[in-house]
């Protein structure tokens, strides 16, 4: 039996309606319209305190990697766990799971603008702490409801944090060489 199987059967073997209710919840925080109103505002808001390449990161990095997302899934095209153990209704491709790499970008994108923002090292550790529980309990909430197999969900913290990263690192290399440029004019 596959690490997939083996995963799914336990997590589906006791399903109690409160504990449903409460893993709906969570999974419905990382879903495409909570990550889009939470990276609007917060793009929003980094422009409005002309934050601009903190709000590049943000909107860019949601947005295009909300694309590669889409895109990786018609690619793959792998179906997902039998219709007999989901609990949601969904029609989509399963690899990777949207909600977990959306997460895993939202979580590595705002962690990075509290790093850059936050002066206090506790409530930095704080503030990354959180972002690391919602991800992990959103893909986690994947599986539960057997909208996911578990690769699925490694598979989207994987592409997740690398897209995060490159946006990471994209932002904060065009931030450098403007700063380099100015210093030499």
């Amino acid at each position: 039996m596959s690490v997939d199987h083996s995963v799914l059967d336990g997590a589906v073997v006791e399903r109690p309606p409160w504990l449903i209710d409460l893993v709906t919840v969570i999974t419905n925080s990382g879903g495409t319209v909570a990550a889009w109103i939470i990276s609007l505002v917060l793009t929003a808001t980094l422009l409005l305190q002309d934050r601009r390449r903190d709000a590049l990161l943000v909107g860019g990095a949601m947005l295009s990697g909300w694309a590669v997302m889409s895109g990786l899934k018609l690619l793959f095209r792998r179906e997902r766990p039998p219709l007999s153990e989901r609990l949601v209704d969904i029609s989509t491709y399963s690899f990777p799971s949207g909600h977990a790499m959306m997460t895993a970008i939202l979580a590595g994108v705002v962690g990075t603008v509290v790093v850059r923002l936050v002066a206090l090292p506790h409530v930095r550790a704080a503030a990354l702490t959180v972002l690391a529980f919602y991800t992990l309990m959103v893909g986690l909430s994947r599986v539960y409801l057997a909208a996911h197999w578990i690769t699925d969900v490694l598979a989207g913290w994987a592409f997740g944090g690398v897209w995060a990263a490159f946006w990471i690192l994209l932002t904060g290399t065009r931030s450098r060489t403007r700063t380099r440029t100015r210093t030499r004019t």
